[in-house]
């Protein structure tokens, strides 16, 4: 019955996505709880590192600086002052820094959120831009901390009214994932965002293609060889569109992706030879990642 249910969510919470190439892939829709939980993995890393600089500054306070016996009050004070400015800094860097470094990354992903085995996605199937990830993560402090902070005043008998609506407030942001199928905060309607799956995983399998893909074109007689130059614009994530396309074998999107990969890598033959062009251009890539990450090396998408 389980093993059911969690089949029916799964396919309840699929989509398809459009890429700028015309392409639609599949991806899956994270769940509410995972990413619940990859908020707070890195919530606890963050105030990890939060709290290791606060006892740094503190070090440096009592230490390195000269805060010992003997020190002046204006001495201790315009350290203590400096020493708090440099922490304000440091508290809004990690805060927002955090999200912005690991969420324009080529994994589009915090560290809790890979572990939990996520990413954030453009719902137009293009590239993450800062604008939207900074979006997104701006408004959590409209959705989450600010109204804390009033309900905090209100337990202490400060807010009054503001604090009950504050308490509204955090509700109806709590409660915005329930309301929309695709588990949206406010922050990704805004920003045009979607946290989706992403299972880890190797490269899939090779698939079996024509002689054509590794020697002349059956079609016309043409062999196609690529430099490491033409070969290194695409990555993991373009690879396996590619091999989606070859899979399905549909005309129409064989010559897209050909037309796409040819302009991107300045390219002129391959016309009407479409299916062997991208055979070949497939197992070349295939080739080159394969031997890349042997040596630790990993292309997640042709931006990374």
């Amino acid at each position: 019955m389980a093993s059911s249910s969690y089949i029916a969510q799964q396919v309840k919470r699929r989509r398809e996505l459009l890429t700028p190439e015309g392409l639609s892939l599949p991806l899956t829709v994270a769940g509410r709880g995972s990413r619940a939980a990859a908020l707070i993995v890195d919530y606890i890393i963050i105030n990890f590192i939060l709290f290791a600089t606060t006892i740094l500054l503190l070090y440096l306070a009592f230490g390195v600086l000269g805060m010992k016996e003997g020190a002046g009050p204006g001495q201790l004070f315009g350290t203590l002052e400096f020493l708090a400015v440099i922490w304000l800094i440091a508290m809004f860097l990690f805060r927002y820094g955090y999200f912005l470094y690991f969420e324009l990354g080529p994994r589009g992903a915090t560290p809790g959120k890979r572990l939990s085995g996520i990413r954030i996605a453009a719902r137009d199937g293009g590239r993450l831009t800062a604008e939207a990830v900074i979006a997104r993560n701006l408004l959590r402090d409209i959705e989450l901390f600010m109204p804390i902070v009033f309900i905090a005043g209100a337990q202490e008998g400060e807010g009054g009214l503001a604090g009950l609506a504050a308490a509204a407030w955090f509700a109806v942001f709590l409660l915005f994932p329930f309301f929309n199928k695709d588990a949206m905060r406010a922050g990704d309607l805004i920003a045009g965002t979607w946290v989706v799956e992403a299972p880890k995983r190797k490269l899939a399998e090779t698939l079996s293609l024509s002689a054509g893909a590794r020697g002349p074109s059956q079609e016309t007689g043409a062999t196609y060889r690529f430099s490491d130059a033409e070969l290194a614009v695409y990555g993991e994530y373009e690879l396996q569109t590619l091999e989606r396309v070859l899979r399905e074998g549909k005309s129409e999107a064989l010559v897209a992706v050909a037309e796409t990969i040819c302009a991107k890598i300045g390219w002129t033959g391959g016309q009407g030879d479409e299916r062997a062009f991208l055979e070949a251009y497939y197992t070349q890539l295939r080739a080159r990642l394969e031997r890349d990450m042997r040596f630790g090396k990993r292309k997640a998408d042709k931006h990374s």
